[in-house]
């Protein structure tokens, strides 16, 4: 076989997955829903079996759980969307406050002989725009729900479908228990880590709330609602939590404001973050964290900010799906941590 036709094949599966993305990319506004929608499906089906387990109906389950789901949001909207319009109304404001703030540290700083007037920090803090980048991330957070309702129909629909579909898939395919299985992996390996990463993200908006309380900053509820959210975007969600209640530390309380604010963060991400979450989770991810940020990458690419949010997630059901094929192994195992690839083919020394 000449190297042209041993090298088609390749290309022809790099072409396809560059049509798949561009195909992802235009249906994204109708895929985003229902991805969102059936994530929140999964993460509510074992709700429903347990309530079923106590003998209650599933019809009623579904309802507690809807009825779960609304309170949450209505409470959400409640704690911060007034927090948001008051945040917005006093954006000019705080942009002022940012600059005379900055401008006076830099007096500070070159009053003790740093000769750092040169740099000129003020303009470069200017010319970066800082606040409307907090605007940008909160009305990024505030895309996500503008949508709930017809996810909230979705979420319905999926629900009461869940009783038809194993029926169906043993109709639709030969080997159908095996296929089975197959999902049954999968969605309890999604399942699992969206649980743990909501109860992390939770308790990482609680304290986040309460640190933010205590140091004095304002519309500590809307930071830690946003820390709560972009703790589900890996590596970099803890990281842009924390740049608006930081800035707004430096407009209100100045530098000791921010280094209390900033403590208080770094602390709370390497209890919840860097122990408390990998503890629960073990070897539950078996994704590199190389494979992990470039998920975040090219699902942030395609779907923005519910493709963050999503990244692990989609990635996982990709690995999972090629490590049950024998053909795409090696794709699995090049997608997982070095542990896995050791356990599956050990090296010899």
């Amino acid at each position: 076989m000449t190297p042209s036709k041993q090298a088609t094949p390749y290309l022809v599966a790099f072409a396809s997955i560059i049509i798949i993305i561009s195909g992802l990319k235009v249906a994204a506004p109708l895929l985003v829903q229902l991805l969102m929608a059936l994530f929140i499906a999964i993460i509510c089906m074992p709700s429903i079996r347990w309530m079923e387990d106590h003998k209650i109906p599933r019809s009623i389950a579904i309802i507690i759980v809807l009825a779960i789901i609304l309170t949450f949001v209505y409470a959400v909207v409640a704690l911060v969307g007034d927090s948001i319009n008051a945040f917005n109304a006093n954006k000019e404001f705080y942009i002022e406050q940012l600059g005379s703030r900055v401008k006076s540290i830099v007096t500070w700083v070159a009053s003790h002989g740093v000769p750092i007037e040169s740099v000129d920090v003020a303009s470069a803090f200017e010319k970066a725009d800082i606040m409307s980048l907090v605007t940008l991330i909160l009305g990024g957070v505030g895309n996500i729900f503008s949508d709930f309702f017809v996810i909230f129909l979705c979420v319905i629909f999926i629900l009461a479908e869940t009783t038809s579909f194993p029926s169906k898939f043993a109709k639709a395919f030969v080997n159908a228990q095996d296929k089975m299985v197959h999902v049954n992996h999968v969605l309890s390996k999604i399942r699992h880590y969206l649980a743990i990463k909501a109860a992390t993200s939770l308790l990482t908006g609680i304290l986040a709330s309460l640190a933010l309380v205590l140091i004095g900053v304002d519309y500590p509820f809307l930071w830690g609602m946003l820390a709560f959210l972009l703790n589900f975007i890996p590596n970099l969600g803890s990281l842009l939590a924390a740049v608006p209640p930081v800035i707004l530390a430096l407009i209100q309380l100045g530098p000791i404001g921010v280094m209390w604010t900033g403590i208080s963060f770094f602390a709370i991400n390497n209890i919840v973050g860097n122990y408390l979450e990998p503890k629960l989770m073990g070897k539950m991810l078996g994704l590199s964290a190389f494979v992990v940020f470039l998920s975040l990458i090219l699902w942030g690419y395609i779907f923005g900010a519910v493709g963050m949010f999503l990244s692990v997630p989609l990635t996982m059901m990709i690995k999972i799906a090629l490590d049950t094929n024998e053909k795409t192994r090696w794709l699995g195992i090049l997608l997982g941590p070095e542990e896995e690839a050791e356990e599956e083919v050990p090296i010899e020394h």
